[in-house]
């Protein structure tokens, strides 16, 4: 009989979108008011099922409605979705999901997600064009010549530098572009692809999971619960510096018994097979690397920054950043002296070879919305809502870790999570006699920890790339994941005694 293969990451989102579709018939409809605020004409607008009304931008309209947030974090513009209104969960008739919603959801997820997967087709392109030039080989055995014996600094300098990213504006899509880069200099390095995509998916995880001043998760999920962003911030630096040195650890401990035995490597069957699709050449290679080449490097590292920067600094998004890479594709183009005809069909080829990954975001952005149609996902947020009433503040806590890491299969959006639940789980922490902050703690541990191996989160698209199957992931990473999850809940039962 032939060996079992374990499905595709494609063949995986698909049953959990059938799942999904299931759970449409079975979980019963309901939905949350919200409130959006309208700057225009400085008004909120509260809508519900059965209508929207407008009302007057005070704090006195918020009171009335329960919601204990300063009115000036809606003026600033810091909640700038709309969120949910404490106590006005209602049920509705039952939307169930059916099979012509099945099959249209990867499609309706594509069109949905099309800003992130222009991004990862454009830099499929540039490393198409970066490969073309010979600067990925010259510069990647150089780096191995210089670090020799001292491999393990790339493993440190990677995962810190990126978590780095993680905390302060959640770098996390944009890693994308990151492992066809980084994972041939782990291959030179004598490591396997898992330390490579361990290094630069783990780092951009603990980062986010622990983020100290992320825009997009501590700022808007501590505004939408009424509290200073810096309230919570030293349990949150505590955290940072003990999840990343216990996983900076794991990853040398697994990347020493790689180098020393290679059979000791979880895809060591398929060494030889990541070695050819990442281009690693033995290391008598004849590819010197020139001034010309050096340019190169530095534009395309540039892009990077340029595109650091610009999120962090600007206010851009996926079109500025797409932008960037297209127009570094293009100056490698002429430094590198190629051919516009070459150039247009190597840059199409390197986007093709991402095709697979960026099918993979449209169809995980599908199980989303097929959710959102059948208006589950505010019913399992209600009932999980109910669960923690008149719990002790310890057992609370980590019922709330647990709560946000299942409730982020259904919600993965982190900015999407903070406005919809914080209006409605910050005052459970007033019930039981601790601070808010411990709840936007526990919406990011939870969150962050369950993203390490959640099919609806990016760990699936990395996979992809990497060409990694998912049964070998969990292989990897479930003893660090019990680490994590039980030092995460020993700090945050220290943290509100």
């Amino acid at each position: 009989m032939k060996k079992l293969k374990f499905p595709t990451a494609q063949t995986i989102l698909i049953f959990i979108a059938v799942f999904v579709t299931l759970l449409t018939w079975i979980v019963p409809a309901g939905k949350y008011d919200s409130l959006a605020y309208n700057a225009t004409s400085n008004t909120f607008n509260k809508t519900s099922i059965e209508e929207s009304i407008e009302l007057p931008a005070t704090q006195e309209t918020l009171e009335n409605l329960n919601i204990k947030i300063p009115i000036q974090k809606f003026i600033s513009g810091d909640i700038y979705r709309p969120i949910g209104i404490p106590d006005t969960y209602k049920e509705l008739e039952s939307k169930p999901q059916g099979l012509a919603a099945l099959a249209t959801s990867p499609i309706k997820g594509i069109i949905a997600a099309a800003d992130i997967i222009f991004l990862i087709l454009i830099i499929g392109g540039l490393i198409g064009i970066m490969n073309l030039t010979g600067a990925f080989d010259a510069g990647i055995f150089w780096m191995a010549k210089t670090l020799k014996g001292r491999e393990y600094i790339l493993i440190i300098l990677v995962t810190t530098l990126i978590a780095a990213g993680g905390t302060t504006f959640g770098l996390a899509e944009e890693t994308m572009a990151f492992y066809p880069i980084l994972i041939p200099v782990f291959l030179a390095a004598k490591y396997d692809a898992m330390v490579g995509l361990a290094c630069i998916f783990l780092g951009s995880g603990i980062g986010t999971m622990c983020s100290t001043i992320n825009p997009f998760s501590t700022i808007i999920a501590s505004d939408a619960a009424g509290i200073n962003w810096t309230t919570g911030l030293n349990n949150r630096l505590i955290m940072l510096v003990v999840c990343l040195a216990i996983t900076i650890l794991y990853i040398l401990y697994y990347a020493k018994r790689v180098k020393v035995d290679p059979s000791k490597s979880i895809i060591y069957d398929q060494k030889e097979e990541l070695e050819k699709v990442f281009g690693i050449k033995p290391m008598n290679t004849t590819t010197e690397f020139t001034n010309r080449l050096r340019l190169i490097t530095v534009v395309f590292s540039l892009c990077f920054v340029v595109m650091i920067y610009g999120v962090s600094f600007l206010g851009w998004w996926f079109v500025e950043m797409t932008t960037t890479f297209l127009i570094g594709a293009i100056l490698i183009g002429i430094i590198g002296k190629i051919k516009e005809s070459v150039f247009v069909e190597v840059f199409a080829k390197g986007a093709a070879s991402l095709l697979s990954v960026a099918f993979i975001v449209g169809i995980a952005r599908g199980v989303t919305i097929l959710m959102e149609d059948g208006l589950i996902s505010d019913t399992i947020l209600f009932h999980a809502s109910t669960l923690t009433e008149g719990m002790n503040k310890g057992v609370f806590t980590n019922v709330m870790l647990f709560i946000y890491g299942g409730l982020s299969f259904f919600m993965p959006s982190s900015s999407g999570m903070a406005v919809l639940t914080m209006p409605i789980m910050s005052p459970l922490a007033d019930t039981v006699n601790i601070g808010r902050e411990t709840i936007v703690n526990t919406y990011q541990y939870g969150m962050g920890l369950f993203y390490l191996i959640n099919p609806t989160s990016l760990i699936l698209a990395a996979l992809a790339i990497v060409k990694i199957g998912f049964n070998k992931w969990l292989q990897f990473i479930m003893p660090l994941l019990i680490l994590l999850l039980i030092t995460t809940m020993i700090l945050l039962t220290i943290s509100v005694y």
